[in-house]
């Protein structure tokens, strides 16, 4: 799919970034702390663990699940967030 798009066109590199996930990617991913689930954030491009109270980048569309580079999430920020809906 990515490969018949030419390299460094920065307009369709910005696209492709914005993409929704891959569900079956969401389902494989794991936080590196706590080994628990990851939620996708779309509007700030980030996975984020509740339980580690983390949030882990994308950056050029790859996962960045290094704990010294996650995002401590606030009190706020954890409160904000929808509650999960379970996996059927």
């Amino acid at each position: 799919m990515h490969g018949s798009r030419p390299l460094g066109n920065i307009e369709s590199d910005a696209l492709i970034y914005h993409l929704p996930m891959d569900s079956k990617l969401l389902e494989l991913l794991v936080c590196p702390v706590t080994k628990g689930h990851l939620d996708w954030n779309k509007e700030r491009q980030e996975f984020f663990s509740r339980s580690a109270r983390l949030a882990y980048p994308v950056r050029n569309g790859i996962p960045i699940l290094l704990e010294n580079e996650a995002r401590t999430l606030s009190d706020e920020e954890l409160d904000a967030l929808p509650p999960r809906t379970p996996l059927v």
